[in-house]
């Protein structure tokens, strides 16, 4: 007897609150780079009474996501995935940000549109950062968007010569997450199926901890103390706006980003936060 199956890329705290939500009834095959991670996450869910099976997987590595995929496949077609992986400006490189969740993300997508089955749909998380950094041409936008997977990080906007830090390695990354998105929504679309992407605000989670004891933590406390909503978001919060995105009440939605910041980035441009740029 198969099940659909759900691909959850990351064993995070937010990834985690999405497959409680939404994974009843499923196959899920939890995927980390680090495989304590995912076991740990995947005994919660066991405990939980959700059919779980864990597995050692390296975002950056397109034979890690194809052997994920392949896992899955041996349990049922692939019905949704959730993409939760990543590496912080704090804790990576500008080259491992950009493999990672630049060149990663959009090989994940690219690889899992082939075989979503009708009807499935998909959750990228990025985050706001893609928000805050100054607007890109219109070419350099299609170029993250359209540019062949593998010559991804030939692009002239991606050399490290032309990136001032890690952070910004993360708002490309970001932006491109978006940008990615709605480039993969047009073909996922001729399988009937549905890919969004989410982006987080200041989320607390320990990979936000490690962010606000790190060198831009002042910068980050700053941030939401002078949001709308004076304060960082739950997982839970983004676990609810994921419900609706891979659900069928949804079945209109695809190829968008959604930002759930607290108000952050609209502070950022018109409100406190102006004074922080």
């Amino acid at each position: 007897m198969t099940k659909d199956v759900m691909l959850v890329v990351g064993a995070g705290q937010i990834s985690l609150a999405i497959a409680r939500r939404v994974g009843s009834g499923t196959k899920i095959i939890l995927g980390d780079k680090s495989v304590e991670n995912a076991n740990k996450m995947a005994a919660i869910l066991a405990e939980a009474g959700y059919d779980v099976s864990a597995t050692e997987m390296d975002l950056s590595s397109r034979d890690s996501i194809l052997a994920m995929i392949d896992m899955g496949k041996q349990f049922g077609p692939i019905k949704y995935l959730i993409s939760g992986a990543g590496v912080s400006p704090s804790q990576a490189s500008i080259e491992t940000i950009l493999k990672v969740d630049l060149y990663g993300t959009a090989v994940l997508m690219e690889e899992v549109g082939k075989v979503i089955a009708p009807n499935g749909s998909a959750v990228v998380i990025s985050r706001q950062s893609g928000h805050r950094m100054p607007a890109l041409t219109a070419n350099q936008d299609k170029e993250l968007a359209t540019t062949e997977t593998e010559k991804l990080l030939d692009l002239d906007l991606l050399q490290v010569n032309n990136i001032e830090n890690s952070l910004h390695a993360y708002q490309l990354a970001k932006r491109a997450n978006e940008k990615r998105t709605m480039y993969e929504a047009v073909k996922w679309g001729e399988r009937g199926a549905r890919v969004n992407d989410i982006a987080p605000g200041i989320i607390v989670t320990p990979l936000a901890l490690d962010e606000f004891n790190g060198i831009r933590g002042d910068f980050y406390k700053n941030m939401f103390a002078k949001s709308p909503s004076g304060r960082p978001g739950t997982a839970d919060e983004v676990a609810n706006l994921a419900e609706l995105l891979l659900s069928d009440p949804a079945q209109f939605i695809t190829g968008s980003t959604f930002l759930i910041d607290g108000g952050a980035t609209a502070s950022y441009f018109y409100g406190p936060l102006q004074k922080t740029k």
